[in-house]
């Protein structure tokens, strides 16, 4: 293993990795796991990866987990990256297809690695606040590393996202309210029942999993970054976790300095990125009255008239590549398809 350290990623505070941290002591801000590259690229080389395992530890070397410890894994990564000539008009339209991991979404890459490194530092009972996906990797993931899963979900979650938590064996807490109130519930209760808190950002690993997509879009894209990507967002780790990926390919000398422009997708009803972005604050303040049905899922329409808006907008230009994500299964949000 080549980690070396934990970084605050706002003041720089340094951290020990091998007792199980939550945010910057100091700051109280996320702290990032930082790999020694050099020593990495010893043994992790770009040419060689096509004889590695279709899952997203093929990227181990630049993983936390240590080399002699066996990853809470389920088959997690390797998802495709599925050229879509219908929609694409004269853009080059790619769509990275996340529905077929493990519990259908996305975030399994960064539960795998999570739950992996928190049972190696001692972790019995894990905890997350969650509005379906993340609530069901945790209950997959805890379940197979023999660990608690806790999760806290608002009232209104999909009937779906809470049969599937409760059948893997996870303990289904619904509060009144948003998924911030089921935060606060846990920061509330965790240090008296002994939880160790995976919220989205709130410990250094989901992210380190979550970068494992940045790593393959490079791979799928024979080591040249699209023009723009377009990634459907809550807290953004996705995001937040490619850049990362992006950074430390170009220290192993695997890409050059160009990035994609990257957008921040998210729903009109709970959009605090976005209007963070939009209105120049570094701090994205809580969304009010936030609500939102999982609309992007309903038809492929949807996709196509959002291109045709960014297109007018000039976000986007003819013949550039552009990557969307599909970051989880229609499946789980049966309730938001209507007939039309």
């Amino acid at each position: 293993m080549f980690l070396t350290h934990l970084e605050c990623s706002a003041c720089g505070l340094q951290q020990e990795w091998s007792r199980l941290q939550n945010l910057c002591p100091s700051c109280h801000k996320p702290l990032f796991a930082i790999v020694d590259l050099g020593a990495a690229s010893r043994t992790l080389k770009r040419e060689t990866l096509v004889t590695r395992e279709k899952s997203l530890w093929r990227y181990r070397e630049v993983l936390p987990l240590p080399g002699n410890v066996e990853p809470v894994s389920l088959g997690e990564g390797g998802t495709p990256l599925l050229h879509a000539e219908k929609f694409g008009d004269d853009i080059d339209l790619w769509i990275k297809d996340e529905s077929i991991n493990p519990t259908q979404s996305f975030k399994a890459r960064g539960m795998t690695v999570a739950v992996s490194m928190a049972k190696h530092l001692g972790a019995t009972k894990l905890a997350v606040p969650s509005a379906g996906n993340a609530g069901g990797a945790l209950a997959a993931y805890a379940a197979r590393a023999g660990l608690e899963a806790h999760i806290f979900m608002p009232r209104d979650t999909p009937r779906a996202n809470i049969i599937e938590c409760r059948e893997l064996g996870a303990h289904v807490a619904l509060i009144n309210g948003l998924i911030t109130d089921c935060g606060a519930e846990i920061a509330r209760r965790k240090t008296k029942e002994g939880w160790f808190d995976v919220s989205t950002l709130n410990e250094p690993y989901r992210v380190e999993g979550k970068k494992t997509l940045g790593y393959e879009l490079a791979e799928q894209c024979d080591w040249r970054l699209p023009d723009l990507v377009l990634y459907p967002a809550g807290g953004g780790t996705g995001l937040i976790g490619m850049w990362k990926a992006f950074d430390e390919m170009e220290t192993l000398g695997w890409i050059g300095r160009e990035r994609p422009r990257m957008f921040a997708v998210q729903a009109a009803g709970c959009a605090p990125i976005v209007r963070a972005f939009e209105t120049g604050e570094k701090i994205a303040a809580e969304f009010p009255d936030a609500n939102t049905i999982a609309s992007g899922l309903r038809v492929p329409k949807a996709i196509g008239d959002f291109l045709k808006s960014l297109r007018a907008a000039g976000k986007f230009f003819s013949g550039e590549r552009v990557i969307i994500f599909n970051t989880g299964s229609g499946i789980k949000y049966l309730d938001c398809y209507q007939e039309q």
